[in-house]
């Protein structure tokens, strides 16, 4: 592995290449992408990829890629046009692309904007609440995770994001009825740290959930898109999210084994099933009918 800095105006993005560059036998790399989530996320799938180059990065203002522009918000577009540069800073063509949560909205945004930097892209669960129908009510769930932070710190938050995203269906007044969650229950601290700066408890990540996909634009590219969604998610919020979004684009979604984070192993808590879950991978990569 080597790893590499790209300078930009509003950021120095770090990324990380797995394997030659060119890629032997002249397959596209395999760029991973999430959000919040860091390149080290990606590690446990990666490895199960030896025969392919594999591309992960940290997005702005997250992890090793340092903001230089002042903001602290998470949108989209610009992380898309984040990826774009690293894109072109490989040198070699379009690349194939799995993202998974965030890193799904950023991968929709940057087909819409470069339509030409991917050829296939796998996106699995993109937390989109615009595709919803009770978005007022998912917007308000996610109100009261933002307000749970601010007012408790990251155990209480992070209890209410649990709570919010484990909810199966809609989000109906039962589900605002609910005590507050209680963070000891979920193995979450309870004292307070003092920091508010969590990109994911935060608002700051509000533009990415409240992302509006441009099915006009995804129509019209030479990406070949498919939707993703775990076996185990169910009708929870990503499950209803990725159903939705793959029903724009009039494809049934496609079921990847595990949950939200099914790539992952044990070193970032609820582990998935990343062995099974790159073979599922690699499958809806190589199936060009």
């Amino acid at each position: 592995m080597s790893t590499h800095t790209l300078e930009t105006a509003g950021a120095d993005i770090v990324y990380d290449v797995h394997g030659p560059l060119p890629t032997a036998g002249g397959r596209p790399p395999l760029f991973m992408i999430g959000q919040p989530m860091e390149a080290a996320g990606f590690r446990a799938l990666a490895a199960h990829f030896p025969d392919r180059t594999v591309i992960t990065y940290d997005p702005r203002g997250i992890g090793r890629s340092v903001r230089k522009d002042g903001r602290v918000d998470h949108v989209p577009a610009i992380q898309a046009e984040d990826v774009h540069a690293v894109v072109e800073a490989l040198g070699v063509g379009p690349v194939e692309m799995f993202a998974s949560s965030g890193g799904a909205v950023t991968a929709l945004a940057l087909v819409a904007a470069h339509p030409r930097d991917v050829t296939t892209l796998v996106a699995h669960e993109p937390p989109l609440i615009p595709m919803l129908p009770d978005a007022a009510a998912a917007e308000r769930a996610r109100a009261a995770v933002r307000d749970a932070y601010e007012a408790k710190g990251f155990g209480a938050g992070m209890a209410a994001f649990v709570a919010m995203t484990s909810w199966q269906g809609e989000f109906t007044a039962e589900y605002f009825a609910q005590p507050a969650a209680d963070p000891a229950l979920f193995g979450m601290p309870t004292e307070d740290d003092g920091s508010r700066d969590d990109p994911l408890l935060s608002d700051r990540s509000w533009s990415v959930s409240s992302y509006r996909v441009d099915p006009t634009a995804a129509a019209t590219a030479p990406t070949r898109i498919i939707i993703a969604v775990g076996a185990e998610t169910g009708n929870t919020f990503t499950g209803r999210t990725a159903t939705a979004t793959a029903e724009l684009f009039g494809q049934r979604v496609t079921v990847f084994p595990s949950h939200h984070g099914g790539f992952l192993d044990g070193e970032f808590g609820y582990a998935g099933e990343p062995a099974k879950f790159a073979r599922r991978l690699r499958e809806v990569l190589d199936d060009q009918g």
